[in-house]
């Protein structure tokens, strides 16, 4: 299933920002994802073999029921993918949770697909059949852009903490929340 909406950014036209489910193809739009300039804020570039289990995990997520999805970017119906981004399920603070990430190519940022497309996955996750309520994403706190993305997709600010990203890595993160119930219900 695909979502999809239209984002009007500044000067622009209207932008038809899409999330395809993830696909075998898409290994590509990760190695893309896997540049110095893209993974500054989370470590470092990935090896080939992390990549290749990363794409399986991706591809895993739309296999196994209530445990998340991945999703490639589009903004236009012809348009070549313009990043990534999913939600999954992760325990945080006693709770489980969704967990969200993104990453969108250095040609497309700054124009608002980012939040658009948080605010795609968001609904995507308050529909998910696992009824979680709540939907966290975790920039590093001097990540500026991600940080905008949070605000500007909806997520309230909890606060900074420590959060482990890559494995093994504790890195200081701002913890972004939105209750997926407010969405739902506003859908209704």
């Amino acid at each position: 299933m695909t979502h999809s909406t239209e984002h009007r950014t500044a000067g622009e036209k209207m932008a038809h920002i899409g999330l395809v489910p993830w696909a075998d193809a898409d290994f590509d739009l990760l190695l893309k994802n896997n540049a110095p300039e893209m993974t500054a804020h989370l470590g470092g570039p990935e090896t080939l073999d992390q990549l290749m289990d990363r794409h399986r995990r991706y591809l895993a997520l739309s296999m196994l029921d209530g445990h998340g999805r991945m999703f490639r970017i589009t903004a236009g119906p012809d348009a070549p993918a313009a990043g990534s981004i999913g939600y999954w399920a992760t325990p945080w603070q006693g709770e489980r949770i969704w967990e969200t990430g993104w990453g969108v190519l250095p040609g497309y940022q700054g124009r608002g697909i980012a939040a658009a497309a948080a605010r795609l996955v968001a609904a995507h996750a308050a529909a998910d059949r696992a009824r979680l309520r709540h939907l966290h994403a975790f920039p590093a706190v001097d990540h500026r852009a991600s940080n905008g993305v949070c605000r500007s997709a909806g997520f309230t600010l909890r606060g900074p903490c420590d959060f482990e990203y890559p494995k093994g890595r504790a890195i200081r993160c701002h913890d972004w929340h939105l209750d997926l119930r407010t969405l739902s219900r506003a859908s209704s």
